[in-house]
């Protein structure tokens, strides 16, 4: 069983391998092309701030929510703008979904409620925060995220290819063992498919700044172990390294846990609110 289990997460792992990397050879092409363009659009825009950063965030490139971080730090950007800019922010979920040619259909309804969560929730976050008066006390900005790479965008694209296949076949290995040793059913059971407090457990746990983890709840959804509400849920808070960065150049410790405790609510009621609507 063992063996079967190793064979098949190597053979599907290698059928995602040439569809990542074109993802991510675009997303390199764009973050060399347009990621100082977007970070001047964030300093522009003033009052419409969500709907723009929710907007960029949507496309898929690794450093955007980094430099949102930094801009918020700064004093550049509201609140409600890098919380738009974090739900939208797709981190790895896409290139994923658009490796497996099944799950395309499920790319523009991951897009398309990111973007209207962060709009809808950005916007009310900057006009709560005004009514009650808080403004942001600008600090001197830390340097970006690093993700910016010379020497052409093919070199950084095969390292992102190569390190986020390593966790796929890391997960597709973990979830077939447990398949095999549970069964499916009762690996659902466990994860509470079907329950309203699956969004609950999914968005504290897209909460932790790692790659891996878009990775291991995009290939849960994928393989039907959680709902899409509860993926969108963990998707929607996995603000990717932004959230990181946030807590490292951002020394009012008040406003950070104001940001994390605020983007896990918003993200696990907006989970809940999916699966209300049945959409799979």
């Amino acid at each position: 069983m063992i063996w079967d289990i190793l064979l098949d997460a190597l053979i599907d792992t290698a059928k995602s391998i040439p569809f990542l990397f074109l993802a991510y050879l675009l997303m390199e092409f764009i973050e060399h092309k347009a990621s100082e363009k977007m970070e001047n659009a964030l300093k522009k825009i003033g009052a419409a701030g969500p709907a723009v950063g929710a907007g960029l965030g949507c496309i898929p490139q690794c450093g955007f929510s980094a430099s949102a971080a930094n801009l918020y730090t700064a004093g550049v950007i509201t609140e409600g703008t890098l919380i738009s800019v974090f739900i939208s922010t797709s981190d790895e979920a896409v290139p994923i979904l658009l490796s497996s040619p099944e799950s395309y259909g499920a790319v523009w309804k991951l897009i398309l409620f990111k973007l209207l969560i962060g709009i809808l929730f950005g916007f009310a976050i900057d006009i709560a925060l005004r009514l009650m008066k808080i403004k942001k006390q600008p600090i001197e900005m830390c340097s970006r995220c690093g993700c910016e790479e010379e020497g052409g965008i093919f070199k950084p694209a095969l390292r992102h290819t190569l390190k986020i296949s390593v966790f796929i076949l890391a997960v597709n290995i973990v979830l077939g063992l447990l398949i095999g040793l549970l069964g499916k059913e009762r690996l659902s059971a466990i994860l509470l498919s079907g329950s309203f407090a699956q969004p609950f457990i999914t968005a504290l746990v897209g909460l932790i700044p790692n790659c891996a983890v878009s990775v291991m709840l995009t290939q849960l959804y994928v393989g039907g172990s959680i709902s899409f509400g509860a993926a969108m849920a963990g998707l929607c808070s996995g603000a990717g390294i932004g959230l990181a960065v946030l807590l490292k150049s951002n020394t009012c410790k008040k406003e950070n846990v104001r940001i994390v405790i605020t983007l896990y609510l918003i993200s696990a009621l907006a989970g809940v609110i999916i699966m209300l609507t049945g959409i799979k």
